[in-house]
């Protein structure tokens, strides 16, 4: 019943009593697995609607489940019963819309994103939105072993899951096509919402030699970089454009564009919903790339790496060169 409470305050206070059309666009909720403030893949989410509403007037909504399992079904009716457009926006909502009697069957005129997951078989009201993570990741290790001086690098994951280790095993591939001798390190933080765990987990993987880190951990990952500052090497961020929080330490980030993704969907429905599919969002499309922050911040990538990068890109691209995955081919 207190959970039942909470839910209800917190969509009272995110949720606005009408969800009428504005300007055309349907109105969007986004219904987060953790939640806001981690500035990185749910605030790149909650970025794209804000600028829907800035650019077009769209009613937007938000509901944070913080990873409390027990919320991720109801928060979906409850984002359904007021809004046109539901994004789930997390893997771990999974169970909750595969259930063939759930939310997608009570809601048949109701549109639904699953935001970095996909179903094996799609209703026609759900559209799917993957993202190539491993390639962007690729371009991380990439980098990562470039600037490397000790011939160790390494990441911090938020769990061990098939999404985080896709972009695992794409840094791995990444640093070993730059240095086949380099040392890639790894640690699971089972949590994207402790900063503290995600320090933990980085200066465990700096006493090993790594100089450098990357952070695949939502809020956690900003651990990383404290842990960076701390020791004096270098980190680098993911989802979004992160050189921000720390531009001295974090030398890119990986970024798959979350919130631009949604953002498209929402003003153009009839061009990019795809019900009962699933949209790959790859680095052809320019969805998935990295990027090293404003000119005005200090640039530890030099022009001629990132000329190297570019090179790379194209060839991910052309299919030159294929990334693995730690999803299992289709």
């Amino acid at each position: 019943m207190k959970k039942l409470l909470a839910l209800l305050l917190l969509c009272a206070l995110l949720v606005p009593a009408s969800a009428a059309l504005a300007d055309g666009t349907p109105s969007i909720c986004i219904v987060v697995a953790g939640s806001l403030g981690d500035r990185s893949f749910y605030d790149s989410a909650n970025e794209g609607i804000e600028r829907l509403a800035a650019d077009y007037g769209t009613v937007i909504g938000v509901i944070e489940c913080k990873e409390d399992a027990s919320l991720y079904e109801s928060a979906l009716y409850d984002a359904a019963e007021r809004y046109d457009i539901i994004a789930a926006v997390g893997w771990q909502f999974f169970d909750s819309l595969y259930d063939e009697s759930g939310v997608l069957a009570a809601y048949p005129d109701k549109k639904f994103l699953f935001i970095d997951n996909a179903l094996d078989a799609i209703p026609s009201n759900l559209m799917c939105i993957t993202y190539t993570q491993n390639e962007g990741s690729f371009l991380a290790g990439f980098i990562a072993a470039k600037l490397s001086t000790s011939g160790v690098v390494g990441v911090v994951g938020g769990e061990d899951s098939d999404t985080i280790n896709d972009f695992i095993v794409g840094y791995e591939a990444g640093a070993k096509y730059a240095n086949p001798d380099v040392t890639v390190l790894k640690q699971y933080a089972n949590t994207y919402e402790d900063p503290a765990k995600g320090k933990e987990c980085a200066l465990a993987l700096y006493s090993r030699k790594a100089d450098i880190v990357f952070a695949v951990a939502g809020k956690t990952g900003e651990g990383v970089f404290v842990a960076a500052k701390e020791v004096d090497k270098l980190a680098i961020g993911v989802d979004g454009d992160q050189k921000f929080i720390d531009p001295d330490r974090i030398v890119c980030s990986m970024v798959k564009q979350v919130g631009q993704s949604i953002y498209d969907v929402v003003a153009n429905p009839d061009t990019y919903f795809r019900g009962g599919e699933v949209w790959n969002a790859n680095m052809e499309t320019g969805y998935i790339d990295v990027v090293y922050g404003t000119e005005d911040m200090p640039q530890q990538v030099s022009d001629e790496l990132k000329a190297q990068v570019e090179e790379i890109k194209l060839a991910i691209i052309s299919g030159e060169i294929v990334v693995p995955s730690a999803f299992a081919a289709e």
